[in-house]
């Protein structure tokens, strides 16, 4: 048992290094750096792909994609109008910052305003790696309930931003917009919570503005 632990001690400190030598990285090139977490089909490329839509001519963004398997949300955000690298893990249940170092080949920093890491789809793992990033988003949705805030505190309240996602789905849900914003207060009282739907284009402006603000705090 004592060898598990050192061991595990081992890699949780070289994960550590590895995210503030990320973290240095981008803040020497200037790049606002946000990751992505939620639960799988929350819509973290949606939202995405509605940013790169609405923000291209404004902010130079790209993105890396965690998956388990395939490219296929990398190419939806080609499609969309901004680079994107994809990350299989194979069956990892969260990006590592070794993982992100790598994938930073595919991009040169300094020509970037503005990095988005989708993380795997996960409330659990991703809340617990640093890949230094400047501020961390947790997405919700409607269909998933109400109750995410108390059943995953750790993720919310490290959040730095809270998106729910889908609200044009309230009307055919049990799900409670005054029981979601107290859970999440519990955890987190100071936190943004920023609702809106990627199909219709509900709230979207005040996304877009927290990322613009977020990314003119850098100058």
């Amino acid at each position: 048992m004592a060898k598990r632990i050192r061991i595990a001690r081992r890699v949780v400190a070289e994960s550590d290094r590895l995210a503030a030598e990320l973290a240095e990285r981008f803040r020497e090139a200037g790049v606002f750096v946000a990751n992505l977490m939620s639960s799988p089909g929350s819509g973290k490329t949606s939202l995405l792909e509605e940013t790169a839509r609405r923000l291209a001519a404004d902010l130079r963004m790209a993105v890396i994609e965690g998956d388990l398997a395939t490219d296929r949300d990398a190419r939806r955000i080609k499609r969309a109008g901004i680079p994107s690298c994809q990350i299989n893990t194979g069956g990892g249940c969260h990006l590592s910052a070794r993982q992100v170092l790598d994938a930073l080949q595919e991009f040169q920093l300094e020509a970037l305003d503005v990095l988005f890491i989708e993380n795997v789809g996960n409330l659990v793992c991703p809340a617990e790696f640093d890949l230094g990033e400047r501020r961390r988003v947790v997405l919700a949705s409607t269909p998933e309930g109400d109750d995410k805030p108390i059943k995953y505190p750790v993720a919310f309240h490290k959040a730095h931003c809270v998106v729910l996602n889908k609200i044009d789905l309230l009307a055919a849900t049990d799900f409670s917009l005054e029981d979601f914003r107290r859970y999440v207060r519990g955890v987190n009282p100071a936190v943004p919570i920023l609702e809106l739907s990627c199909r219709t284009g509900e709230g979207l402006e005040g996304w877009l503005d927290w990322v613009r603000r977020e990314r003119a705090a850098l100058e």
